[in-house]
């Protein structure tokens, strides 16, 4: 049964691609079918969680050639929870672009839309579940492809010029990127991670290493960590709403992933890639933040805390520990969920007032109080206020660090408390701009496209519930952070002892 499970994350939404570009005439059934797939993702993705879970990691050798000669899927606990809730996300994100098209009548926009959506899902459950550096590298191109599209979709000059940046610094990483998996065949002979893991431990220190630094400078780019990250802020805040929302919330969220996995599977105890990681999750968290308190529009604001709280994820793979590693994936899940909220509030908000400039915004609680609600919320969450999801994932994570006792670990649990603060600091400057005080006169900015409801005391009622949705995937979150916890503790107990994957792969 698992063996046809486990490809269909990323086939059901390839094949619904293809069927979406056949229906771009028929709008409705066009969008039943993204959802109706998406929908089938998650609860696929549920599945192999519990499979996983249970029965330990799920493989599959696609074209019935074993690894490492043929392509492997792999799911265990890490890959399918974050396939869950990657997939999720990806459906909330697209009810909330339906209400929001629908609204604006924008029939040509939403039939590129669903398809190239539905291959970027494809590309992120083949990122997920690839067992191969090659198929990883298939995996971001995937993505860079539909993403292209869709941060580009429907824009003018600036739109265009910001999309451009994002594709060259993505092909330059892709170039690093198929580099380093030559450099990694000229040393091992395979690119398959399970069976380069066994191989690596033959490969002088030395050489080790600078591999392991080399894929790390690739997905750090991918994740937008210190000093690889200047692309983001300048990329994001100019794409539609909805494809701003799914990016925070994911993609840089892949470029995590890959670093977790590759450097636990394929370099683990290397005590020089766990300090540069430290020092990396510091200038992340510090920069990133600092960043955000001098922004002035909402979503550049909201995309340099992406950049701070990356710096987390790092801090708990630095540390190298289970306790670290459970830390920072609770800490991803948690990130991806709170950080698509926000910026899909801020697509609300930025809808209702005509502007992302905070200095043109106010008084929001007066005229929406329930958009005062689904902003503060996530907004807790992600300064880390307790009993929020965010205090929780923080609260293991420095637990973590503290445990390590290290000096950089002491220094990362500071970057991580001040960063905390600063948080709370940089979304109370947007709370008291855009919700409290007067009623600002709403001015919208002359380059905006869904100007529909600006001044009205309506937003969709689909856009406003989407967002809803995704405040009570934070809020859940908080309430099963203890099972969440426990899982996250397994799934870290794998990556501690990477024998498992390597054994169920190559068996």
């Amino acid at each position: 049964m698992i063996r046809l499970l486990l490809p269909l994350p990323v086939v059901l939404p390839l094949l619904a691609a293809g069927a979406s570009i056949l229906l771009a005439r028929k709008q409705r059934w066009q969008r039943m079918l993204s959802v109706l797939t998406l929908a089938a993702v998650v609860v696929l993705a549920a599945l192999l969680l519990v499979e996983v879970d249970r029965s330990g990691p799920a493989v599959v050798q696609l074209g019935g050639w074993v690894a490492p000669v043929g392509i492997s899927l792999v799911a265990d606990r890490l890959s399918a929870l974050l396939l869950l809730v990657s997939s999720s996300v990806l459906l909330a994100v697209l009810l909330y672009a339906i209400g929001q098209g629908v609204a604006d009548g924008r029939r040509s926009t939403l039939a590129v839309f669903h398809p190239c959506y539905l291959v970027l899902g494809a590309g992120i459950a083949m990122a997920f579940l690839t067992g191969d550096l090659f198929n990883l590298f298939v995996a971001f191109e995937v993505m860079l492809v539909a993403s292209y599209v869709l941060i580009t979709l429907d824009g003018g000059a600036a739109q265009i010029r910001a999309g451009m940046t994002y594709v060259v610094v993505s092909l330059l990483a892709s170039v690093l990127f198929v580099t380093a998996i030559a450099l990694v065949y000229a040393a091992t002979g395979t690119v398959n991670m399970a069976d380069a893991a066994v191989r690596l431990e033959d490969v002088p220190e030395g050489l080790r290493t600078a591999l392991g630094l080399t894929l790390l400078v690739v997905f750090g780019i991918k994740a937008a960590i210190f000093p690889l990250f200047s692309w983001l802020p300048d990329s994001y805040p100019t794409a539609p709403s909805p494809v701003t929302a799914v990016f925070a919330g994911l993609l840089t969220k892949v470029g995590v992933y890959a670093i977790l996995r590759t450097q636990t599977l394929m370099f683990p105890g290397d005590d020089v890639a766990g300090d540069v990681l430290l020092v990396l999750a510091v200038l992340t968290m510090v920069v990133g933040i600092l960043g955000a308190l001098v922004q002035d529009d909402l979503r550049r604001l909201l995309s340099f805390t992406i950049v701070s709280h990356i710096g987390y994820m790092l801090l708990g793979l630095g540390l190298a520990s289970r306790a670290g590693l459970a830390g920072a994936i609770l800490y991803t899940v948690h990130h991806i969920v709170v950080q698509t909220t926000l910026f899909l509030v801020a697509g609300l908000v930025e809808r209702r007032e005509g502007t992302s400039s905070l200095a043109r915004s106010g008084g929001l609680q007066h005229v929406a109080p329930l958009l005062a609600v689904l902003y503060l919320v996530p907004a807790l969450s992600l300064a880390g206020i307790p009993p929020f999801s965010g205090f929780l994932a923080k609260l293991g994570l420095i637990q973590a660090g503290t445990a390590d006792g290290g000096v950089l670990a002491f220094i990362a649990v500071g970057a991580a408390l001040v960063t905390s603060l600063l948080t709370l600091y940089a979304l109370f400057r947007v709370w008291s701009s855009v919700f409290w005080g007067e009623v600002a006169e709403v001015v919208p900015d002359a380059d905006r496209q869904d100007s529909l409801d600006v001044g009205t005391a309506t937003t969709p009622r689909l856009m406003t519930g989407a967002a809803a949705v995704a405040v009570a995937g934070g809020l859940v979150i908080t309430v099963i952070a203890g099972p969440l916890y426990a899982l996250s503790d397994r799934a870290a107990d794998d990556l501690v002892n990477p024998s498992r994957y390597v054994e169920a792969v190559l068996r």
